[in-house]
C-alpha cells in the first residue's frame, strides 16, 4: 500500500513537471519563437517611429541657398490596430475614394499587418492641420515627420534632381533602405544620396488603446538620434543659370559653361526643360507621368550631358592641334582654296568664296573646309605609318585624349559616351582594307559618324585655354565645411598634343570673333576666343554650335552653346555664348538690343526667321 501511495505521488510530480514545461515551451515559443505576438502586444502599447534626418542643402558657388527642406507629414497605418474606422471620413480629409482606401489598406495588410507602413505620402503642413485634429477617431493610424524638398529657383531640375520612394529592388539591395524611405533619383540627389541623406534615428512612444501619445517609452533611453545630412556647396552661379535659362526659352539645345582653371561647371543647363518644383511631394507621380508622354520637347531629357551632335567646324581645332604634333603642318603651312575639295566622281566638300591661300590661323578664322579636309588627309595618309588603319588608329587615340567617345566621369548621373568610330567600324561599313583617307574625308571637318556631347564640346574649349590639360568637369565643389572632393576632380589630364601648338589655334579663335565668323560675338574690352560651327542634320534644319572661352589670358570661363535646327553657328549659338560670357565676367549685359534678339527667338521645331532659312552660305559656320 505504501509503495502504491508512493507510486502516485511521483505520478502527480511528473504530471505536474510535464504540464509546467509544456507551459515554459509555449511560452517559449510565443515570446521568442513567434514575432507576431510579441509585435502584437506591444503595437498596442508601442509605436516605433523612425526619424528621418533632414537632407543636406545645396548652395551655388557664392553661398545663395538652392535646395533646402520643407517639413510634410506622411500618414502611417498599421493595419492589425486598424478598427471598424469611419472611412468615408478618412477619405474626405486625404481626399481619396472608398475603392483607394481599400486598395491601400489591402497593400499594407500584405507588407505587413503588424508593421506600420505608408498610407498617405507628402502631406503638406496645411492639410496636416486638419488631419490631426480628427486623427484620434481613426485607432491604427498615425503621422511620420518627413521633409520635402523646395527649390530657391525654378531651374537646373536636370542638375539638382529629384527624390522618391525607394523601389524594392532598391530595398533588397541596400539594407539601409526599407518601404516608405526616399532616395535620390536624378541629378545631384543620386549622385550625392549617400552624403545627402543623413542617418536614421529611432524614438519608440507610448499610445493607448484611443490612440493617444502618452510619452517616450522608458524616458527615450532606447531612443536614437537622427543625423541630418551633408550640405553640398555646388560651383553652379545661380544667375548664370537663370540667365541661360531665359535665353534659351522656346529653344532645344542646351549651354554647358566650366571654370578652365578648376573645371568647376558654372552652368549647365538643357532645354526645354522644366521648373524642379513640380517633381515634390504627391503631386510628383502626375506631374513625372505628363512630362514624360511629352515626346515633342522632351523636357526630362538632359542634352547637356546625353545628346549627341556632329561638332562641326569646332572639330577643325582639334585636327589643327593633332596636325602639328603629328608634324604634318606648321603654322606657316598654306593652301589654296579653289571653292572646295574634290573627293573624286566630280564630287566635292563645298566652301565659300575667301581669300587663298591661308595659313594655320587664317583658316581657322575664316573656318576653310578645304584646309581642313586636306590637314586631315595629310594625318591620315602620313608615311610614318605602316598603313592607313594605323595612321587612323593613332590619329583615334588622340582625338580620345581630349575626352571624346567616353564619358568625362563627372558627378552628373546619365552622361553618355558621344561617338568616335573605329577601325573596325569602318572595316565592317567598307571592307577590310579597303578604306582610305578620301573615304572619311567627311571626319576632318566634324561630320560623318563623330558625335560630340555639349559638356565634351564645354571641355575642348577648355582644354584649349589650359594649352592642353583640363580637369574632369564637376558641379560640386566642396562637401560640408571640410571642402573634401572626390580626388578624381584634382586631377590635371593632359591631352597629347604639346602645348607649343595651341598658340596658333588660340590666335585663330581670336581672329574667328574679331574678323571672322562670328564677329557678333565681340564684347567690349574682353577678349574673346571662339570658333563656330554648322552641325549638319539629317533628320531636319542645321544645328547651330559655338565654343569659345574668355578672356585670352587668364580665362575665367569656357563654354558651349548648341541650338537644335537654328542653321548657323554664327546667328544663334555665338551672340548667345557672348551674352552668358558678358554676364559671368561683368555681372550684367549691355548689349540690350542681342539680348532681346536671343530671348524673343522661337527656334521650337526649327522655325527659323524668315531671313535664314533660304540656302546655306558656309561663311557663317
Amino acid at each position: 500500500m505504501e509503495r502504491l501511495l508512493a507510486n502516485r505521488k511521483y505520478i502527480i510530480i511528473g504530471f505536474f513537471i510535464l504540464v509546467g514545461a509544456l507551459f515554459l515551451v509555449r511560452l517559449f515559443y510565443v515570446q521568442i519563437l513567434v514575432d507576431k505576438y510579441i509585435l502584437s502586444a506591444n503595437n498596442n502599447v508601442l509605436r516605433y517611429m523612425t526619424q528621418y534626418p533632414a537632407r543636406g542643402l545645396v548652395f551655388d558657388r557664392f553661398g545663395k541657398l538652392l535646395v533646402y527642406n520643407e517639413a510634410a507629414y506622411d500618414l502611417m497605418v498599421v493595419p492589425r490596430q486598424v478598427k471598424n474606422p469611419d472611412t468615408s471620413a478618412l477619405c474626405q480629409l486625404i481626399g481619396i475614394t472608398t475603392v483607394e482606401f481599400r486598395k491601400r489598406l489591402e497593400r499594407a495588410k500584405q507588407y505587413s499587418p503588424y508593421r506600420p507602413s505608408i498610407f498617405e505620402a507628402q502631406i503638406t503642413r496645411e492639410n496636416y492641420g486638419y488631419l490631426e485634429e480628427k486623427l484620434f477617431l481613426f485607432p491604427g493610424f498615425f503621422v511620420q515627420l518627413r521633409t520635402l524638398r523646395k527649390y530657391s529657383f525654378p531651374v537646373a531640375a536636370h542638375t539638382l534632381g529629384y527624390i522618391g520612394e525607394a523601389n524594392p529592388e532598391v530595398i533588397a539591395k541596400n539594407p539601409y533602405y526599407k518601404s516608405g524611405d526616399y532616395i535620390g533619383i536624378s541629378g545631384i540627389e543620386k549622385s550625392y544620396e549617400e552624403i545627402l541623406r543623413g542617418k536614421k534615428g529611432m524614438k519608440i512612444r507610448v499610445f493607448d488603446v484611443l490612440n493617444r501619445d502618452k510619452g517616450n517609452f522608458r524616458e527615450g533611453k532606447y531612443d536614437t538620434a537622427s543625423v541630418a545630412g551633408t550640405d553640398l556647396h555646388s560651383s553652379m552661379d545661380a544667375d548664370l543659370q537663370i540667365y541661360g535659362e531665359l535665353l534659351m526659352t522656346n529653344k532645344k539645345g542646351s549651354i554647358v559653361a566650366i571654370e578652365p582653371s578648376t573645371g568647376e561647371i558654372l552652368c549647365i543647363v538643357s532645354s526645354p526643360s522644366y521648373d524642379p518644383n513640380l517633381l515634390v511631394g504627391n503631386i510628383r507621380k502626375k506631374n513625372y507621368a505628363l512630362l514624360l508622354s511629352d515626346t515633342i520637347y522632351n523636357p526630362l531629357f538632359n542634352r547637356a550631358l546625353m545628346a549627341s551632335y556632329p561638332p562641326g567646324s569646332t572639330f577643325k581645332l582639334v585636327d589643327a592641334l593633332i596636325g602639328q604634333q603629328e608634324g604634318v603642318i606648321t603654322p606657316d603651312t598654306r593652301y589654296g582654296c579653289p571653292g572646295g575639295f574634290s573627293i573624286g566622281n566630280g564630287k566635292m566638300v563645298a566652301c565659300h568664296p575667301h581669300p587663298s591661300p591661308l595659313d594655320l590661323a587664317g583658316a581657322i578664322q575664316i573656318s576653310c573646309n578645304t584646309y581642313f579636309c586636306r590637314v586631315f588627309k595629310s594625318i591620315i595618309d602620313n608615311k610614318s605609318y605602316v598603313n592607313t588603319r594605323t595612321a587612323f588608329e593613332n590619329w583615334r587615340k588622340n582625338i580620345l585624349s581630349f575626352g571624346f567617345g567616353k564619358k568625362l566621369g563627372i558627378d552628373i548621373p546619365n552622361e553618355l559616351n558621344g561617338n568616335i568610330p573605329t577601325a573596325n567600324f569602318y572595316d565592317k561599313y567598307h571592307g577590310k582594307n579597303r578604306w582610305r583617307s578620301m573615304t572619311i574625308i567627311s571626319l576632318g571637318i566634324g561630320q560623318g559618324e563623330i558625335g560630340i556631347t555639349p559638356i565634351q564640346l564645354a571641355n575642348l574649349a577648355a582644354i584649349i585655354s589650359n594649352k592642353g590639360w583640363f580637369y574632369t568637369p564637376h558641379i560640386i565643389r566642396a562637401i560640408g565645411k571640410n571642402d573634401s572632393l572626390n580626388q578624381a576632380f584634382m586631377t590635371k589630364r593632359h591631352v597629347n598634343v604639346d602645348p607649343s601648338y595651341f598658340d596658333v589655334v588660340i590666335e585663330g579663335m581670336s581672329l574667328v570673333v574679331t574678323a571672322g565668323t562670328a564677329r557678333g560675338a565681340k564684347i567690349d574690352s574682353i577678349v574673346v576666343c571662339g570658333k563656330t560651327g554648322t552641325a549638319q542634320n539629317p533628320h531636319g534644319k542645321n544645328h547651330s554650335v559655338f565654343i569659345a572661352f574668355a578672356p585670352r589670358e587668364n580665362p575665367k570661363i569656357a563654354i558651349s552653346v548648341v541650338c537644335e535646327n537654328a542653321g548657323f553657328g554664327s546667328t544663334w549659338a555665338a551672340p548667345i555664348a557672348s551674352l552668358m560670357i558678358e554676364k559671368y565676367l561683368k555681372r550684367k549685359v549691355t548689349r540690350k538690343d542681342v539680348e532681346e534678339r536671343m530671348i524673343n527667338g522661337n527656334l521650337i521645331n526649327g522655325k527659323l526667321p524668315e531671313s535664314e532659312s533660304g540656302k546655306r552660305d558656309i561663311s557663317q559656320d
